[in-house]
């Protein structure tokens, strides 16, 4: 077996591959184009496992690395440098670096999911991003109508009388927005359709869907951020995952428990606290909107709607592990 490096960039990358022992077989520079990383390692003869950074451009290496290598890894980048830091950093070293922890099997890897759930990841997170698009524009329009000392309080902004209202201001800054907001709004409309169709050929965005409070939306989102359940070893490492559990420092006999983590799934964080607020609304009765209520008399409102959410992953990790329905007493 044979182990590979890719040091990637936009534009170029640096690939080396190394024996067992670490000796050089194959190193170059080469442009990040597919054919020119297939004829980089067209002429290696032996079967090769490659290590790659998890970069915001991963996936593109990734999918044509997929046909090549035997095994393709995606190294955690902020693990991987704490193991091998080096005073002087090129491309070059950082190659060789992910061939050398690959080939001693020390290298830190960051999880992949299968092409389809990456596709529907993709999805997911652009409808995301234009919800907070649309968010963003939704606030111009408030300040617009603030700074204006106009009365909006009685009024629906963004259906359609709201709408005829904020025309009929003859703002150019709101009717710009407005024009914005419409843009945005159809495009996520369309997304969310597109999101919903996919994710509902899923058994488990069916089950998720059996929470109350928790819609096809909602369920897909958590699904595809998961993914494969069976990856979290127990329950206490999805909720590190999801970043609902607070950093911890000890100094001798001395415990800090400080904010919550910062190193998680944004995504799946976020997702969480929503469904769980409209969980309280749609099952005041279940376990979890219980817990809530009485933790909220003794916490600040933030801190129980964390715990809350974690409760909310606590019946999601079993729902999913034993394939199972929400039950409000579970």
């Amino acid at each position: 077996m044979l182990y590979a490096g890719m040091d990637v960039h936009k534009k170029f990358t640096h690939a080396v591959v190394k024996t067992e022992k670490g000796e050089v077989v194959k190193e170059d520079e080469i442009k990040a184009e597919e054919n020119k990383i297939e004829r980089f390692f067209e002429d290696v003869e032996e079967q090769f496992e490659v290590a790659i950074e998890a970069t915001s451009n991963y996936e593109f290496f990734y999918e044509i690395l997929e046909d090549l290598a035997s095994r393709v890894h995606l190294a955690n980048p902020y693990k991987t440098r704490l193991i091998a830091e080096e005073e002087v950093k090129t491309d070059k070293v950082d190659a060789n670096a992910l061939a050398d922890l690959l080939r001693g099997n020390l290298l830190p890897t960051s999880y992949v999911p299968c092409k389809d759930i990456r596709d529907l990841r993709r999805i997911a997170r652009r409808r995301i991003k234009l919800g907070e698009q649309r968010t963003e524009i939704k606030n111009q329009i408030l300040t617009e109508l603030r700074r204006q000392n106009i009365d909006y309080s009685n009024k629906s902004l963004f259906k359609k009388d709201g709408k005829q209202f904020l025309r009929d201001l003859s703002n150019p800054i709101i009717d710009s927005c407005l024009s914005i907001y419409e843009t945005i709004n159809k495009e996520l409309e369309e997304t969310q359709k597109k999101l919903t169709k996919k994710g509902m050929k899923y058994s488990q965005v069916k089950l998720l869907s059996t929470i109350p409070g928790v819609g096809s939306y909602s369920a897909t989102v958590i699904f595809e951020e998961i993914a494969d359940i069976d990856r979290f070893a127990s329950e206490e490492k999805l909720y590190s995952y999801a970043g609902l559990v607070p950093t911890v420092h000890q100094s001798g006999e001395q415990t800090y428990r400080g904010r919550l983590t910062k190193e998680c799934n944004k995504y799946l964080q976020w997702i969480l606290v929503q469904a769980v607020q409209t969980h309280f609304q749609y099952c005041p009765e279940s376990n979890i909107s219980s817990f809530y209520r009485r933790l909220k008399k003794k916490k600040p409102t933030n801190v129980a709607k964390i715990a809350a959410a974690r409760k909310l992953l606590q019946a999601i990790y079993h729902m999913l592990k034993n394939e199972d329905e929400f039950r409000v007493e579970g």
